[in-house]
């Protein structure tokens, strides 16, 4: 197909380029779709999973990373607290007490 674009107005123009973004988007979905098909066939063929694969990719363990901690309490070394997520009362207080966060770093 040939369209000579020197002919066509600014109406024309935007139609034209809006049918081709269509276009090429509804060509990646059927691409995608064709080589998800083989990928599966591959595997049910191997008798392999996609984690077999690329084991932990895509998966969510629900656990959340250990954070070493950053600050202690001076007055219960008990109470620490990484420096991530909401500030402790005890961290609040202090620094409201005129400590710095530099005063709290263990």
């Amino acid at each position: 197909m040939t369209v000579d674009l020197e002919t066509l107005n600014q109406r024309q123009l935007n139609e034209l380029i809006e049918k081709a973004k269509y276009r090429q988007t509804e060509l990646a979905k059927q691409n995608i779709s064709i080589v998800r098909e083989r990928i599966e066939t591959m595997l049910k063929e191997e008798c392999l999973t996609i984690g077999d694969i690329y084991p932990g990719r895509g998966r969510r363990t629900g656990r959340k990373s250990v954070v070493a901690p950053k600050y202690r309490n001076p007055d219960d070394h008990e109470q620490t607290w990484s420096g991530r997520g909401k500030r402790p009362h005890w961290f609040k207080n202090a620094l409201a007490a005129g400590s710095s966060d530099r005063d709290l770093l263990i």
